[in-house]
């Protein structure tokens, strides 16, 4: 992703103890709304970082339940404006003929901030409908684990930049990487890997790893799930909805992965 894309810079005042103060520039994470509609039906608005927006919007509608197959999407394109330049802040899916949908399947309020979560008890019932247990679980090694910090941060140009920008990223049970995405939300980030894989016809996602930059949350997993992945891991904490969710859905989720250190929340690793 282009860092002209994910940062922008900005005037600050930087203090530092006693010295005098300091006015320079800063680059700060982007963060604008996109509005993804489908045939032209807006669905949700959501806080992101611009950028593989396509990817964001296909996985975002997976990970909702409302697509599934790679032939239900005929193309994802830019509204234009009136003046007839596209508006990159509005991303129409565009259905394939005969494709069957159902929106209603939509799990959060039409509007998302960038941390935003699942809004209630009915969303979660709702989400434990939709997306059954895996039936083939992970046992990862330890000194797999062990090795993706290092990998991800070699790969996070834009946290490098500003700071201000989670990640989430995509290995083998070798520890490969395969993908990584950055967004100022940490649902888009995982949206966006799991469109990645939409495109290329890869789920579900059996046998890898998903490595996530900060805390996991119910919303994370079940993300997770509705790819079919089957093995996450955090450098941060999980909470006790994505602990409980990850025992009954059959995932392993290990958390605060630092160095030779981790905590193995479900699941087990391979001896």
């Amino acid at each position: 992703m282009s860092l002209a894309k994910t940062t922008r810079t900005v005037s600050v005042t930087r203090l530092a103890g006693a010295a005098a103060p300091e006015v320079r520039d800063d680059a700060v994470a982007t963060e604008e709304p996109l509005e993804i509609r489908v045939d032209g039906h807006s669905l949700a608005v959501v806080m992101r970082t611009p950028g593989h927006d396509r990817e964001l919007a296909a996985g975002f509608l997976v990970t909702e339940g409302i697509v599934r197959r790679r032939e239900d999407v005929l193309d994802l394109v830019y509204c234009r404006r009136d003046g007839g330049a596209p508006d990159e802040n509005i991303l129409d899916v565009l259905l394939a003929p005969g494709s069957e949908v159902d929106l209603t399947r939509l799990t959060r309020h039409v509007f998302t901030s960038s941390s935003c979560g699942i809004c209630s008890k009915a969303s979660i019932d709702a989400v434990r409908t939709q997306f059954p247990p895996l039936a083939a679980p992970l046992a990862p090694r330890r000194e797999v684990l062990v090795a993706l910090p290092a990998r991800l941060r070699e790969a996070q140009a834009g946290f490098a930049a500003t700071g201000g920008l989670h990640a989430s990223a995509l290995f083998d049970a070798d520890g490969h990487l395969s993908v990584v995405r950055e967004d100022v939300g940490r649902h888009n980030a995982l949206d966006k890997v799991v469109g990645h894989a939409f495109f290329a016809e890869r789920l579900p996602l059996a046998g890898q790893i998903l490595l996530v930059s900060g805390r996991v949350s119910f919303e994370i997993m079940q993300k997770a799930l509705a790819a079919g992945i089957p093995c996450i891991a955090a450098i941060s904490a999980p909470t006790t909805a994505a602990v409980e969710f990850a025992r009954e859905s059959g995932q392993t989720l290990v958390g605060f992965l630092r160095g030779e250190r981790m905590n193995v929340y479900a699941g087990t690793l391979a001896a």
